[in-house]
Parts: structure tokens; C-alpha cells; sequence
């Protein structure tokens, strides 16, 4: 079986997939803040058609199947227009193959040309110690720290951690 990871712009056409494996990713604590019944297709395609324009949406795909998704997001305020927000989701039974790897490094190419992004922000949860190395891998750097932030299922809090990489 062929295991070449393609990444490609995401269409609306996506919206469906992605919002069904961020709604099936979110089961697992911890790692995603959102509940799966906070998740909807519209809002899926609706950023995808934004960014198109505004940043950018990519999807990572094992022959022809999304097994990921990434953005950059600019700020909402001309102030921070600057500041771009990532996010990244690896889907179920997609970890560890280099599929968040190929993501990351597709976003990076798109920023190095794209002057206005001067600054990648995200949060990700203490407990997530996969995104935390990919992160660190990539230059990100820890910011702050909230904790007991995030309620678990369980009741037990974790903390959210604020990691950023500075492009210029």
C-alpha cells in the first residue's frame, strides 16, 4: 500500500470530512477543546471559503483519503493582522506518519511568501506531548500557561499552553 501523504487547498467540498473527524478527534480528551456537538459543516465550509483568500486551509491526503487538516488564520483587528492562529488536526488512525509533518511544512511555505504573516500563534493542551514535539520541532516557542483551563469529561482540568514562532 502506498502511504505518500499529498497536500492539497481544501475545498467546500471538505467540509463534511473535516467536520466529522474534528468531531471524532474531539472524543479523545484532551486533545481538542471543542465538544463533538460544537463542531458544524457550515462553519467548516465557510472557513474554508475565507481563507481562501484570507490565509490558508490544507488538506493532507493518503491515497486520495483526508487523513489531516491544517490553517492559518489571520487576526480579526488590523493591529494584529500581523498574527496568524494555526491549526492542526491529525485524523484517528493517522498519527505518527509524517501527515502532521507534511502539514506543518506545506504552512510554512505558504508563510515564508506571504510577508504579512510576522508571527504563528496556537494552543495546545499539556497533556497532547505529540503536538507539543511537533511544535517544538518546528520553532514554536511556549508563551504562557493556563491552567485548569480545559475541563475534562472527568472533571479533571489541564492547562492550555500559548506557543508561538516568530517569522521575522
Amino acid at each position: 500500500m502506498n502511504q505518500e501523504i499529498a497536500v492539497r487547498n481544501a475545498l467546500p467540498a471538505d467540509a463534511a470530512v473535516l467536520c466529522l473527524a474534528e468531531q471524532e478527534t474531539s472524543r479523545t480528551p484532551g486533545l481538542l477543546i471543542s465538544q463533538p456537538h460544537e463542531f458544524s459543516e457550515a462553519a467548516f465550509r465557510s472557513k474554508i471559503v475565507w481563507l481562501a483568500d484570507a490565509g490558508i486551509y490544507l488538506v493532507a491526503e493518503i491515497n486520495g483519503k483526508p487523513v489531516g487538516h491544517a490553517l492559518l488564520e489571520p487576526m480579526p483587528l488590523d493591529s494584529m493582522s500581523h498574527v496568524f492562529s494555526l491549526t492542526i488536526v491529525v485524523h484517528p488512525g493517522y498519527t505518527r506518519r509524517g501527515v502532521g509533518t507534511h502539514l506543518m511544512t506545506a504552512l510554512f511555505d505558504w508563510a515564508a511568501h506571504h510577508p504579512h504573516v510576522e508571527k504563528i500563534e496556537l494552543r495546545v493542551r499539556e497533556s497532547n506531548a505529540v503536538a507539543l514535539r511537533l511544535y517544538q520541532r518546528f520553532g514554536f516557542v511556549e508563551e504562557g500557561r493556563v491552567e485548569k483551563c480545559i475541563k475534562l469529561p472527568d472533571g479533571n482540568c489541564l492547562a492550555d499552553i500559548s506557543m508561538a514562532r516568530f517569522l521575522i
